[in-house]
């Protein structure tokens, strides 16, 4: 296979304005492990190690090397992060530069409308088109019925079921992967995601079974990779995700819950909590049984976990700066003539 070139990779006017005539090669990030990225160019892959730590990176990423390291990182089209393991609510990277977040569920009891509303979140606020994915079609008596209620979550979902063992139904997601585009696909192990890489970039990753009593399946893909599809576009798998926690997305539960928001905005008191208050909107579409109460319910959990999050984030970063300036002081004294040293 021949090596791409920067329009096969996906390079654009968005990245050529990043940079000037003295700057160092281009490249696209294709795996990360450690202190090393792997990477993709016009020149053939390269591994390189990189000034910062991997974590500042990710896989889909466009970066500037000298042909030993990596030098700058380029400002990407879409970011694709979560809230990190830790009390500190920090972001981890997922993936970048990605043009369609598929989000890949099940027709059986994997199925889950609050996790598809998280990743419909996460790719609005990255400014992804999401694309619901259902497998196992072949496995289920009414398909129809699961496109069905994904599509009612947002106007902004395109949905399709299909036999991820299928060739020719997996082809349906060439739209999504051909020249110069990319797909990521997120969602839990044993959905389905390993097979669909597979058809998807004609490799023969190993994949692993379900549990029956839950429709689980176990870990397969570890680490995420960028691949060349064969509708001549680019595939990010990513390992599976249990769970998934946000930060510092509000304009994207914004987006997805547009019913409920706009509902809110036209409560009589702006601090609406939308339990008791008089001129409610919110509560009077409940009543009305125009708005589904399980729903408000996920609407209120995920505001309630960004604001959580994004709260935890700043003041890790203020006490991060605190810190910085109480060690600057301390250099700056310890530097002043007639000190001890």
């Amino acid at each position: 296979m021949t090596d791409p070139t920067l329009a096969d990779l996906g390079w654009s006017q968005h990245f050529a304005d990043q940079t000037d005539p003295r700057d160092t090669h281009p490249a696209r990030i294709a795996e990360i492990r450690r202190d090393r990225v792997y990477l993709l160019a016009p020149d053939g892959p390269l591994t390189l190690t990189t000034a910062n730590e991997t974590g500042a990176y990710a896989v889909g990423d466009w970066i500037l090397h000298d042909g030993t390291r990596v030098t700058r990182r380029l400002t990407p089209l879409t970011e694709l992060a979560r809230r990190a393991a830790g009390p500190g609510a920090e972001a981890q990277l997922i993936a970048a530069n990605v043009d369609t977040l598929g989000i890949v569920s099940s027709c059986n009891a994997d199925f889950n409308l609050a996790r598809i509303e998280r990743y419909l979140v996460l790719a609005s606020n990255a400014g992804c088109l999401p694309l619901v994915i259902l497998t196992k079609a072949d496995m289920c008596d009414d398909p129809q019925e699961y496109v069905d209620r994904a599509r009612r979550l947002s106007p902004l979902i395109t949905a399709l079921a299909l036999n991820a063992k299928d060739p020719d139904d997996v082809a349906r997601l060439a739209p999504w992967c051909g020249p110069a585009r990319t797909l990521a696909l997120v969602g839990s192990s044993g959905v389905g995601k390993t097979t669909l890489n597979n058809r998807l970039t004609a490799r023969d990753d190993a994949t692993r079974g379900i549990r029956e009593d839950d429709a689980r399946g176990r870990h397969t893909t570890t680490s995420r990779h960028l691949h060349r599809s064969v509708h001549g576009g680019w595939l990010i798998d990513t390992p599976g995700m249990r769970e998934l926690q946000l930060t510092d997305v509000a304009a994207g539960i914004e987006a997805v819950f547009d019913d409920i928001e706009t509902l809110a905005g036209t409560c009589k008191f702006r601090d609406c909590a939308h339990e008791t208050e008089p001129g409610c909107a919110v509560r009077a579409a409940l009543d009305a049984g125009d708005l589904d109460p399980a729903r408000l319910q996920r609407w209120r959990k995920l505001s309630r976990e960004d604001r959580q999050n994004s709260e935890s984030l700043a003041q890790t970063r203020n006490r991060q700066k605190s810190l910085a300036r109480h060690i600057d002081a301390a250099q700056s004294q310890r530097g002043k003539p007639g000190r001890s040293r």
